[in-house]
């Protein structure tokens, strides 16, 4: 099987395998509150590529009409500057985990703006400032998010 791609980027090795036997799943409250002390809503693990396909077309969206400035969502290619933090650019980017209560416009996304190979995981911190979004890290590399939820490890040889 091929590499998995989302938007045209490729999602890391770990990520595709985790999809692949059914391990990118949500690890419960607890964790995810020792993991990202700041993210106070429930958010559902997409769990195919298809999904997060889908998923991650709604940044087009709020990259598009300034109506949603607050997101802080841009491309990168139509700015004559890199787009950095707290900004994600939509162009580098694949959500990997969002709401799960509707309304809620929470994610985790790949920031592939760091190594295309592992990118970084972003989240959505709408707590700190309720009136504009800033994506702040939540891990340097997925590989790191993955071993920090506990399921960092594949199971096959």
């Amino acid at each position: 099987m091929g590499q998995l791609t989302v938007r045209g980027l490729a999602l890391p090795v770990l990520l595709g395998a985790l999809l692949t036997q059914g391990r990118w799943r949500h690890p419960g409250p607890a964790v995810m509150a020792e993991v990202i002390p700041w993210f106070e809503d429930p958010l559902c693990f997409l769990g195919s590529a298809a999904e997060m396909e889908r998923e991650s077309r709604s940044m087009d969206m709020f990259a598009d009409d300034p109506s949603y400035a607050f997101f802080r969502e841009a491309r990168g290619s139509a700015l004559d500057g890199p787009v950095e933090l707290p900004w994600l650019d939509v162009e580098q980017a694949v959500l990997i985990a969002v709401n799960s209560r509707p309304g809620d416009d929470v994610a985790l996304a790949l920031d592939y703006r760091t190594d295309p190979s592992d990118p970084r995981v972003v989240g959505s911190d709408f707590w700190t400032d309720p009136w504009l979004c800033s994506w702040r890290v939540v891990a340097p590399a997925f590989s790191v998010f993955a071993a920090d939820l506990g399921i960092g490890r594949s199971t096959e040889c």
